[in-house]
């Protein structure tokens, strides 16, 4: 009896590995299932922002039913950019027929070697509130939907989305799936929206570092305003490199580097914005005050509220989409704002890479920031680059943004944001 149960143990000890290694196989594709989407456009940010300010909950009765339309477009899109806070790199394409949802995507899976990909199939079938899943496919592995949504929320865990997710089910009654090849999502705004918005937003852990960088950029701002020529513009590098380096010191004491740098950056990007971090967290009403300063870069305010914009979307949501926002600014300003500008766009663009880099080289970063630098490590000479046209001297100038013209500038933006030392990831010109 011994022996056999010794051989069945030894049995099960080779089989084991060798099945978990067959699943893995099949889950693995040589080739992906989808073709690359088309990046973001202008358009596709003008319907979003629609949308947002259609349902915007400042103006909208807490407890009423609403409804919002999503196209297979729009979707594509928010799945791209959720993934991409799981560090995939994914495509994704959607299919809407009434009453149910396909869903395909493929990820690329560089680890493995060039040529692997994850690609996911899955049907989701209307209910009476929310979809279930019906079917789950990962590469030629078909598995059980139950499992998926057992791994779901550890999924979202893992992404910083566990608290979004549980908001969004708590707030969407529910969800169907037109015969127009539409989702349709009905929901209703609580009476206390903000504060769970801000408890899903961040969590308690994350608020008092939150706290802890307003704090200092509070004691920062005090500081100059009582130096001399209070009333005199200030450069970001005032700020930013003090506020580097309480994130370092901060690091040092063991906390996570991306992290103090992303509290460091939503710190300052409010305040250099005007708008206060209550809308992220509530008890912040209740935090020191911060001085009134006017800060500028490249001698501008509106430059360094650009700049740091997009560093921020860089780091939440990632580059394409810093860019494609930026864009949308400048052609809205186009047609009957302040006019376009590819100053403008330039500062959006050398602050996407800084976002980039913050999260990617978070230590690297903090101690280059902190050891000392000056506005040309960050963004280069754009005071030639034209500016404040409307729509009918952009076209004609340009051609608009898909046109050669426009490009050929871009490309000459490119070039010069190549040879800024830190938003590229290297030491600045004076370390």
């Amino acid at each position: 009896m011994l022996r056999l149960l010794f051989r069945v143990l030894i049995a099960l000890a080779i089989a084991v590995p060798l099945l978990l290694a067959a699943a893995l196989w099949a889950a693995v594709d040589g080739m992906p299932l989808t073709a690359p989407a088309a990046p973001a456009s202008v358009e596709d940010i003008a319907r979003v922002n629609t949308i947002v300010q259609r349902h915007d909950p400042r103006y909208a009765a807490p407890g009423v039913q609403r409804a919002v339309l999503l196209s297979t477009r729009d979707l594509e899109l928010l799945a791209t950019q959720a993934a991409r806070r799981l560090h995939l790199e994914p495509r994704v394409r959607a299919e809407i027929v009434e009453g149910r949802m396909g869903i395909e995507a493929s990820a690329p899976l560089r680890r493995l070697g060039e040529g692997r990909w994850l690609n996911l199939r899955a049907v989701l079938e209307q209910t009476e509130d929310v979809p279930r899943l019906a079917a789950l496919r990962i590469g030629s592995l078909p598995l059980p939907p139950a499992l998926a949504e057992w791994a779901l929320p550890r999924l979202l865990e893992r992404a910083g989305l566990l608290a979004q997710g549980e908001l969004a089910l708590d707030l969407i009654t529910r969800v169907g799936f037109t015969r127009g090849g539409q989702m349709v999502i009905a929901f209703a705004w609580p009476r206390d929206l903000e504060r769970r918005l801000a408890s899903s937003l961040m969590s308690p852990e994350e608020q008092l570092r939150m706290k802890a960088h307003a704090e200092r950029l509070a004691q920062l701002t005090h500081d100059l305003a009582r130096g001399p020529g209070p009333r005199r513009p200030v450069s970001l590098v005032a700020l930013l490199s003090p506020m580097a380096a309480f994130a370092e010191e901060r690091s040092r004491a063991g906390g996570d580097a991306a992290r103090e740098n992303r509290a460091a950056l939503l710190a300052l990007t409010s305040y250099v914005n005007g708008r206060g971090l209550h809308a992220l967290v509530p008890d912040a009403r209740r935090w020191p005050k911060l001085a009134p300063l006017r800060v500028e870069l490249a001698g501008r305010d509106d430059t360094v509220k650009h700049f740091l914009v997009s560093a921020v979307l860089a780091m939440e949501g990632g580059s394409p989409l810093a860019d494609v926002v930026g864009l949308y600014k400048e052609v809205k300003d186009a047609r009957g704002g302040s006019g376009f500008s590819f100053n403008d766009l330039a500062a959006d663009r050398a602050g996407t890479r800084f976002g980039q880099v913050l999260l990617r080289q978070p230590q690297r970063l903090q101690q280059a920031l902190a050891a000392g630098f000056t506005e040309a490590d960050l963004l280069p000479s754009i005071a030639d680059l034209p500016e404040n046209m409307q729509d009918p001297e952009f076209v004609r100038r340009f051609g608009g943004v898909d046109a050669p013209a426009y490009k050929r500038l871009m490309a000459e933006i490119e070039r010069r944001l190549d040879g800024v030392p830190l938003i590229n990831g290297r030491p600045a010109r004076g370390a």
